[in-house]
């Protein structure tokens, strides 16, 4: 099982929160409060926030420019998950992405099966990488951003997580994209 390896050191990471929706705005957007909040009790640094609406070519707009962006280590977005035809941020999502990191959904899905049963099969949070840039889409509820972070992102972007964790293969997820 994970354990906490109190001998390293932690090393804070930079996130940026998108929130994607027609209908919120800074003021109700309780889902990119909860990242943000969790984020910073962590420990982290929020490097960027952003709503943006439920608009495909928007989504990867920010995407990218936030790839690109050397002062953002990670994304995550929250909203647009889902089945109905606006939600796009899936799709968005992947367009960006040079790998998928495939069991995060399924994780995500296990996690979710103990909150809310089968419901759980409605969403299809996705991870990535693209520039050595982390991507994530979640849901758009404050309890699946809570079960995200608190179960799966918080321990894998803690570098004392053990027996492994995202933050120690930062340096090399753009290994490719450097000159030999």
């Amino acid at each position: 099982m994970s354990r906490i390896d109190e001998s390293k050191e932690f090393i804070p990471v930079r996130i940026a929160v998108l929130t994607v929706s027609d209908t919120r705005d800074a003021a109700d957007d309780k889902s990119g409060n909860t990242l943000v909040d969790r984020i910073e009790a962590a420990g982290h640094i929020l490097a960027d926030r952003m709503i943006v609406r439920d608009e495909r070519d928007q989504i990867v707009e920010q995407l990218r420019e936030w790839v690109n962006d050397d002062r953002v280590d990670v994304v995550i977005s929250t909203g647009g998950t889902g089945l109905t035809g606006r939600d796009v941020t899936v799709e968005a999502h992947r367009e960006i992405y040079e790998k998928e990191i495939d069991a995060f959904g399924t994780v995500f899905t296990i996690v979710s099966m103990k909150k809310i049963g089968t419901s759980a099969v409605q969403s299809r949070a996705t991870g990535g990488v693209a520039g050595g840039t982390y991507l994530f889409a979640l849901p758009g509820s404050p309890g699946a951003c809570k079960d995200a972070w608190d179960e799966i992102l918080e321990p894998q972007f803690d570098y004392r997580h053990a027996p492994c964790n995202f933050v120690e293969i930062m340096p090399r997820l753009d290994e490719h994209l450097r000159r030999k």
